[in-house]
């Protein structure tokens, strides 16, 4: 997603629909049952940043658990640090949100966590570091989540002090997304 501009009617995945090209409003593709499940993959990994190594090893990882696996992915994937910054509203964008981790803008539980992959936990306290906090990345920071509420309910941010606490595990209904996460399982179970 393109941060603030995927909240307007100017959104590229709501104003064009269609494959690229002349003809792409018009073309009449019939996509096979494997060719829907890529598509599937492929969307996902690109709202989340992940190469298809990194997809895959979560895949894995979700396999190794009991329960149902695309649900188990899908917590995964919503618990990584860089998408929780994303979610609390520190970043306007996933990509951002990736970067502010990466340079060691955020701490968890009051340790500066480096690596956007990090899975956090029910209870973890996210925050930005006082000394970064001042900078003109983090200016409106607090306008924009008092503005736009937070949509994920197993979230919580204060305002004020930005931080936020994570407070439950997500579900596939508490968020809305346009993937077939059982899809994707059928994909990777071949």
């Amino acid at each position: 997603m393109k941060g603030e501009r995927c909240n307007t009617p100017k959104c590229a995945f709501a104003k064009r629909n269609t494959v690229p090209g002349v003809h792409g409003p018009t073309a009449m593709r019939k996509l096979t049952a494997y060719g829907k499940q890529l598509q599937e993959k492929q969307k996902a990994k690109r709202i989340y940043g992940l190469r298809e190594k990194q997809f895959y090893l979560y895949y894995v990882k979700a396999l190794k658990q009991v329960g149902n696996t695309a649900e188990i992915i899908f917590g995964m994937l919503e618990n990584r640090l860089d998408n929780t910054v994303f979610r609390l509203g520190l970043a306007s964008s996933r990509t951002k949100a990736r970067q502010i981790v990466n340079h060691g803008h955020i701490l968890v539980n009051g340790k500066k966590i480096d690596i956007p992959s990090y899975q956090v936990a029910i209870g973890d306290v996210v925050s930005i570091r006082e000394t970064s906090a001042k900078k003109k990345l983090f200016e409106n920071v607090a306008e924009n989540i008092a503005k736009n509420p937070i949509n994920a309910p197993w979230l919580t941010i204060d305002a004020k002090t930005l931080q936020g606490k994570v407070t439950g595990t997500p579900k596939f209904g508490d968020v809305e997304m346009n993937i077939g996460w059982p899809v994707i399982i059928e994909f990777y179970s071949k």
